[in-house]
């Protein structure tokens, strides 16, 4: 479901493979859930159990996992399985549950909604990259940092837009995050950096020169 279940994509696998199983996710990894549900369909799958998976910050809520299910089911052409959704998240491996699937009936909620025609009405985004680089020195955590400081100073969404994203260089400068658009750049933010960030440049628009990288 998170940007952390692609980064943990070895982990699942060996979940996955418990089981029988599969792999598909449902942002930012390969292949997507619905890539998944087409290979599978084509196969002549009768019945598919979706079982979702959430280990990270961000990450969005159960009914998204039957969103995405009944948009790809309702525009199916030809043969369609009967998709079946597990009723809970599953965060830890012992959570994974197969029992009491409700079914994909086509009659759940679409891709779109008023609420979400235009860009949001925040003051600034905040960037957290989930590179290799990033990841691999810790930018869970930092992204983890940002969300809960966040929460503790009383900003939200007219305040921030916080977003994980690919590689955004420097690399060696890693975990790295970016405030736009004040065009404001940290380098080695871990999570005591994030929450010094947060405090000062997100809440009291301070950019913290300490973390600060250089523009070219």
């Amino acid at each position: 479901m998170s940007v952390t279940d692609v980064d943990r994509r070895d982990d699942l696998r060996a979940w996955a493979d418990e089981h029988a199983a599969d792999l598909a996710f449902l942002q930012m990894g390969d292949p997507s859930l619905s890539r998944e549900l087409t290979r599978l369909a084509d196969e002549g799958a009768a019945t598919i159990t979706l079982v979702g998976v959430s280990l990270g910050p961000l990450a969005p809520g159960h009914s998204w996992l039957r969103r995405i299910a009944a948009h790809w089911w309702r525009e199916r052409s030809g043969d369609r399985p009967e998709i079946q959704v597990a009723p809970r998240l599953a965060t830890t491996r012992d959570h994974l549950t197969f029992h009491d699937p409700r079914p994909i009936t086509g009659t759940e909620p679409g891709l779109t909604s008023p609420a979400w025609e235009r860009v949001p009405d925040h003051v600034r985004q905040v960037l957290i990259c989930r590179g290799p680089r990033c990841t691999a020195k810790g930018s869970e955590e930092t992204a983890r940092a940002v969300i809960l400081g966040a929460m503790e100073a009383g900003l939200g969404d007219d305040d921030l837009l916080i977003t994980h994203t690919g590689c955004q260089f420097p690399c060696n400068q890693a975990p790295v995050l970016s405030v736009q658009p004040d065009d404001v750049w940290y380098g080695n933010v871990e999570a005591a950096a994030a929450r010094v960030i947060v405090r000062e440049h997100l809440a009291d628009g301070r950019p913290v020169e300490a973390y600060r990288l250089p523009r070219c």
